[in-house]
């Protein structure tokens, strides 16, 4: 997936894993959310932030990235897959379905 590896539960993306060497700002772990999730994930991970690579560099986006370059990167990707691990629906899209190319 575009140089980057997708975490799928059953039919829905979870995580996006990134480590490249262009936008290294983008790198770590990208949580799979929508934008009324934000505020309570940010709560247990405070230094999540928005995947500002898929935007135009300012606005929010859906998805949430835990940046590879944070002091609590490991505990919070330990405690992010304890939380996929419950079910916690706040994580996790069924991605849209694309039409194909003629």
């Amino acid at each position: 997936m575009f140089g980057a590896f997708a975490v799928y539960v059953g039919e829905k993306i979870m995580l996006i894993l990134r480590d490249k060497e262009n936008h290294e700002e983008a790198n770590g772990v990208w949580i799979a959310t929508s934008k009324e999730h934000h505020e309570s994930l940010k709560k247990e991970f405070p230094s999540m932030c928005s995947v500002y690579l898929l935007s135009d560099g300012k606005a929010e986006t859906d998805w949430q990235m835990l940046q590879l370059s944070a002091d609590d990167f490991e505990s919070s990707v330990i405690r992010l897959c304890e939380f996929i691990l419950r079910g916690d629906k706040r994580i996790g899209r069924i991605p849209k379905t694309r039409k194909r190319k003629k």
